[in-house]
């Protein structure tokens, strides 16, 4: 069985696609309104392509 693999973004791109700064993705990581991160490595962090995707679909939704 073939599964995709899921693609990771850094936070610049994170920060790029949701028009967020660092500090309000972990504002709203925090509040638990924003996708948490994977861990990559003892200082590294990602986001999930998907996770992301989902959450800007959330906000596509109200408006």
């Amino acid at each position: 069985m073939n599964t995709p693999i899921e693609r990771i973004l850094r936070r610049p791109e994170v920060q790029q696609m949701t028009g967020l700064c660092c500090s309000a993705i972990y504002a709203r990581m925090e509040q638990g309104t924003f996708p948490k991160p994977v861990k990559l490595g003892p200082q590294a962090v990602g986001w999930k392509l998907s996770d992301v995707q989902a959450w800007i679909a959330t906000l596509e939704q109200v408006s």
